[in-house]
């Protein structure tokens, strides 16, 4: 299977592929490899865990490049995701040493209620390619600290940055039959394989909502545990009140980041009227300055969509937003860089029903709509199937209690504009997903509560 160079089309590395009977023979080995690895104290776990972090910053500059080379976001966000792939590592060798259970105030004179957590088994996952190392890192750290085996299938475009942390982690004593990645270029057979398969007791999955369902589906047949992060619409909202210059810093971050692919970043800006106007003069100023280039080039900060379908529906959106009555305040074209570069983009006038704004760009462009009230920003920020960030931006205490209340999604970030980190909770509700990745409560969806009464006590 060739890895291709988004950014010119090159042929970076051919990988292996796996067939179904040999995926098959994987996850059968590693449910057999598990029970030695749950057998292991959480101490030793934790410090294999820790020499696994070690290694994978020792090794930052190669992991960046071969990021980069293999999805093309800039290597200053390249190595970026380095640490924060490393930080669930990190985070997670502590965790292994803190699955504490509880005791239960006894119903009955000579019984005693105690609650283990204990790991749920051989875990499948499902990982996308635009943070092809920290989607590996984040659901891999914690099901090895709770003492799982994990069998993982890469994005058929970055396979390279999964197989390279696989490396290292088999080179800091993690046993090779309880971390394995399994490229293939049929996903729709290793969806299934992975849903139905009677040994893979979870699954995790990281995509399109649409395919996050068809999982569910076909995970209900064997009553497995899921975690689905799923498609996104996130709004960022500025209010009349807000610190504007602070406003456009945290856009450029939420909008911009990884050319705009990403499921948390900001889909809608929805930007009171009494700043419309200075927002937008400050915003274009910013992203008419952005460098686009291959993410090798020094000081790149806007690399290429990932494929050409990925351009086409950018430049499909944009130009569908453009002919329904929005305005083009920059951009709105192919830019030279190359074939799959667009130039960063930023739409006013966006109505709410138009396409732009009910579907998830995953591209360079920002569409901006104006609102009135407070009430207004929130019925337009919730008038959403989906549930995963959202991002707004005032100095008034009052309303940010309000509104982070009201706001109808998994994750707020107030008067910032990126809110990812291995220490908080990470997911969304409605059609966004369902489980958590990240902090304590990544853990506990790879552990499974046993309730122990024992009796015979005396009195």
């Amino acid at each position: 299977m060739p890895v291709l160079n988004p950014a010119n089309g090159d042929v970076v590395a051919s990988v292996r592929t796996y067939s179904e009977t040999e995926i098959d023979e994987i996850i059968r080995k590693a449910d057999a490899a598990r029970h030695d690895w749950a057998a292991v104290t959480a101490k030793e776990r934790s410090a294999i865990l820790r020499a696994w972090f070690d290694l994978i910053i020792l090794h930052r500059e190669e992991l960046a490049e071969i990021c980069t080379r293999e999805c093309g976001k800039p290597l200053a966000e390249a190595r970026t995701e380095v640490d924060y792939a490393a930080s669930f590592v990190e985070w997670y060798s502590e965790e292994a040493k803190r699955a504490y259970g509880e005791t239960i105030p006894s119903f009955a004179v000579g019984k005693s209620i105690v609650v283990t957590k204990e790991p749920v088994g051989t875990c499948a996952a499902i990982t996308p390619w635009n943070f092809p190392l920290a989607m590996i890192t984040r659901k891999s750290a914690p099901a090895l600290a709770a003492g799982c085996a994990i069998v993982i299938k890469p994005s058929e475009a970055t396979p390279l940055s999964a197989l390279a942390l696989e490396a290292l982690a088999v080179k800091a004593g993690i046993p090779t039959d309880v971390l394995r990645i399994v490229p293939s270029d049929d996903a729709p057979m290793v969806g299934k394989l992975f849903c139905t398969h009677p040994t893979v007791r979870k699954i995790s999955f990281t995509g399109s909502t649409a395919i996050g369902k068809l999982l569910l589906e076909q995970a209900g047949s064997t009553v497995k545990r899921v975690s689905m992060e799923l498609g996104g619409n996130a709004p960022f909202i500025v209010f009349g009140d807000a610190d504007v210059d602070a406003a456009v810093d945290g856009a450029m971050i939420a909008k911009f980041r990884n050319a705009g692919q990403s499921c948390i970043g900001a889909n809608r800006m929805l930007v009171q009227r009494d700043v419309h106007d200075l927002f937008v003069e400050k915003f274009v100023a910013r992203v008419s300055a952005l460098k686009v280039a291959n993410g090798l080039e020094e000081g790149a900060q806007i690399g290429p969509l990932i494929t050409d379908t990925a351009f086409k529906k950018v430049e499909s959106l944009t130009d569908l937003a453009l002919s329904q009555g929005a305005s083009l305040a920059w951009g709105g074209s192919h830019h030279n860089a190359g074939a799959q570069f667009y130039t960063p983009t930023v739409l006013t006038g966006v109505a709410p029903d138009m396409d732009i704004a009910r579907q998830e760009i995953f591209g360079p462009v920002a569409s901006i709509t104006s609102f009135q009230s407070e009430d207004e920003a929130l019925r337009l920020a919730n008038d959403t199937r989906y549930g995963l960030a959202s991002y707004f931006y005032t100095r008034d205490i009052g309303r940010v209690a309000r509104v982070m209340r009201e706001l109808e999604y998994g994750m707020v970030a107030v008067n910032e504009g990126l809110l990812g980190t291995e220490v908080a909770p990470f997911g969304g509700i409605k059609e966004s997903g369902l489980g958590r990745e990240g902090s304590r409560h990544g853990m506990d969806e790879y552990l499974e509560l046993k309730y122990g009464l024992i009796g015979g006590l005396g009195t």
